[in-house]
């Protein structure tokens, strides 16, 4: 088993990197280049940089040995048959110059996905959309704060939590040196305008820190700048070629972003410095957010065995649409990379070979 404890250097700009559980190689989020440790119990072989020539076969994510990151002292373990809570938020800004189309769209399918496929008990799952009648659950910012209290509250080993976002992301300024490139991954709320946005910190804060062990999340993000906006420690990129690389995305200021002993996991539509939209190319029916729809078909065609299984029938959904319509235009998200940002805590599962969907099963 590799030694989890593992540091290397990145071999351009020698900034300290830590391995994902499993991982032989890592790209630096400084400098971009990566690194390949063949066995991280030795030394890292000659370095080249991620634009060599020299071939590049990454792994694909994978946590099958227990992370150092677990702060949490060991806990009960997990039940088998904990609850199912999900907060899905969908947002389309009508009658604004922020307007989107295919947001609402998106929540239902993802409320009927959760109910139907992965037996989510109607009473368990948060819907904030306009057309909600209760003003609870008109995704205001502060509507959107109580309900991710109430995604986690109470949580207990065995239970399961999905949030599902569609809507506008942005970025601002960042102060407190926490982030690579400068600045905060944000989410919209239907009043941003007037009462500003959520930022990354708070909902890393709210939903992801307070998480204890045996406790597992989900988030798609399906929105701009979507990235890191769980500030989740890994990333693992995969671009439209099927090529993987881990980043590690620690703040060097060393503030804890990880969980309190459970997992989260979070799938993103996009970088933190692209932009997304919704289109009717995918579903050729009516406009949907491309991540949401991918993602979706993917569970649909049993495609979801493992988390890297869904990133690669994702990039195909894209590509192969993009075959059929045309020409890339017709699809505004097809140059996007999906992510995979990870805290994964626990030893049992292997991201490759069997994490399947355990919080929707």
């Amino acid at each position: 088993m590799y030694n989890t404890d593992m540091l290397v250097n990145c071999s351009t700009c020698r900034t300290p990197l830590q391995l994902p559980p499993g991982a032989k190689s890592i790209r630096c989020a400084i400098c971009q280049a990566i690194t390949h440790v063949a066995d991280p119990r030795s030394a890292p072989p000659p370095p080249y940089s991620y634009n060599s020539p020299a071939p590049y076969q990454p792994p694909l994510p994978s946590a099958s040995a227990l992370s150092p990151y677990n702060h949490a002292p060991p806990g009960p373990p997990p039940s088998p048959h904990g609850r199912k809570k999900a907060v899905i938020c969908g947002i389309s800004y009508r009658y604004s110059r922020h307007e989107l189309k295919g947001c609402i769209n998106d929540a239902k399918c993802m409320r009927y996905l959760l109910i139907n496929r992965f037996k989510f008990p109607e009473s368990s799952i948060l819907m904030l959309t306009e057309e909600e009648t209760d003003p609870y659950r008109i995704p205001t910012k502060h509507n959107i704060r109580m309900a991710l209290y109430w995604l986690v509250q109470g949580c207990q080993p065995g239970d399961s939590l999905v949030f599902h976002y569609s809507g506008h992301g942005s970025q601002q300024r960042n102060y407190n040196g926490d982030e690579v490139d400068g600045y905060d991954e944000t989410l919209c709320p239907l009043d941003f305008e007037t009462q500003g946005m959520i930022v990354d910190d708070e909902i890393n804060a709210t939903i992801v820190r307070p998480l204890p062990r045996g406790v597992k999340l989900h988030a798609i993000i399906d929105a701009c700048h979507s990235g890191t906006v769980l500030d989740l420690p890994f990333l693992c990129r995969m671009d439209r070629s099927g090529r993987y690389a881990w980043e590690d995305h620690r703040p060097q200021s060393g503030v804890w972003k990880g969980t309190n002993g459970g997992e989260a996991i979070s799938f993103s539509g996009c970088d933190d410095h692209q932009t997304s939209a919704d289109t009717s190319a995918l579903s050729q029916i009516t406009s949907t957010g491309a991540m949401t729809y991918c993602f979706i078909q993917a569970i649909e065609r049993g495609e979801a065995t493992t988390y890297g299984s869904i990133l690669n029938s994702m990039r195909d959904t894209i590509r192969n649409t993009g075959a059929t319509v045309n020409g890339l235009q017709h699809i505004p998200c097809l140059c996007q990379t999906f992510l995979l940002v990870i805290c994964i805590l626990s030893h049992t599962h292997d991201l490759q070979a069997t994490a399947s969907l355990h919080c929707v099963d």
